[in-house]
């Protein structure tokens, strides 16, 4: 159902290399690029990350009880993009772990903080 979320950022290549190397630990790959967006996806046919200046110009700000979660098929994945976003200056929002039956995750806001999860359920 979801086809891409796009975050704000005042500070692309900041944003731009966090997203680089915490993606690229699911094996996500830039696909799409402008002066004013960058996405990031698996596969193309799969949901995309993007991060961009707000159209509007005015500064980008985080949303309040806004989140976006990515999906990954193991539990040391998940502890490998927390522990790689957290090298990257992430702030950690919940330690890897299990957080009920079949779900495990871990919570982290990025260097605009804005808050994401990573996840394995199943």
């Amino acid at each position: 159902m979801i086809g891409y979320v796009t975050l704000g950022t005042n500070d692309m290549p900041r944003a731009v290399a966090f997203y680089d190397a915490v993606l690229a630990e699911i094996g996500a790959k830039r696909f799409m690029e402008t002066e004013r967006v960058i996405a990031w996806a698996v596969r193309p046919a799969l949901p995309a990350l993007g991060v961009g200046r707000p159209r509007d110009g005015k500064p980008a700000s985080v949303g309040n009880g806004v989140m976006v979660a990515l999906s990954v098929d193991s539990n040391a994945l998940v502890d490998g993009v927390h522990a790689r976003a957290m090298q990257l200056g992430a702030r950690d929002e919940g330690a890897p772990g299990s957080r009920g039956e079949g779900f495990y995750a871990g919570y982290f806001r990025d260097v605009d903080g804005n808050k994401l999860n990573v996840y394995c359920a199943g």
